[in-house]
């Protein structure tokens, strides 16, 4: 972990209470599939307005890239209105340390299986870094996760750790493997 990063910030989550993740959760069930239909509704409504503007795309990249960066930020802030919502093993699992330790080795072996496959011919590149979702870690807290990670090979990135944690897979920058890629990508 980096010096730079307030410890406190690390700790697990304080246990939500049962009765306010109940609440939150029959909320889930009501309010999900409304924005589930609102998301799609604005997105299709995107898509016209950007066959449209099309026509100005041609003349300007600027127009596009303007274009492309409001609908990703009005499509991301739709998604971002769902943050509130609980799942289910949110509700069944609140507290349950083993339970989370689990699904933190779990995805980060997963992001390590991913990043550590050799590269194929004509695919893309293995991944070298990644985002741990709070979601995943909240009740093991950030340490956890960046124990686990650091132990499998991965280097710690700058990040807010009240969101995720960014990790940077180490292997990806010695240079071996840097030259090991030229000489595959020479032949």
């Amino acid at each position: 972990m980096e010096t730079y990063e307030d410890p406190t910030t690390w700790a697990p989550e304080p246990v939500r209470p049962r009765w306010s993740l109940a609440l939150r959760f029959v909320a889930t069930l009501l309010f999900f599939p409304l924005l589930c239909a609102f998301w799609l509704a604005v997105a299709a409504v995107l898509f016209v307005v950007g066959l449209f503007a099309d026509a100005i795309a041609a003349v300007s990249e600027g127009f596009e890239r303007g274009y492309m960066r409001f609908m990703d930020d009005t499509l991301g802030g739709i998604a971002r209105l769902g943050s509130w919502c609980v799942t289910w093993p949110e509700l069944r699992h609140e507290g349950d340390v083993p339970y989370y330790r689990a699904r933190v080795e779990k995805v980060v072996g997963n992001w390590t299986r991913q990043a550590s496959a050799p590269r194929e011919p004509k695919k893309a590149r293995p991944p070298v870094e990644c985002a741990i979702p709070r979601r995943v870690y909240r009740g093991t807290g950030g340490r956890y996760v960046a124990e686990v990670a650091l132990a499998q090979g991965w280097e710690l990135r700058p990040t807010d750790v009240r969101k995720e944690v960014r990790l940077w897979w180490s292997a990806a920058s010695r240079p071996q493997d840097a030259s090991a890629a030229n000489a595959a990508a020479d032949s």
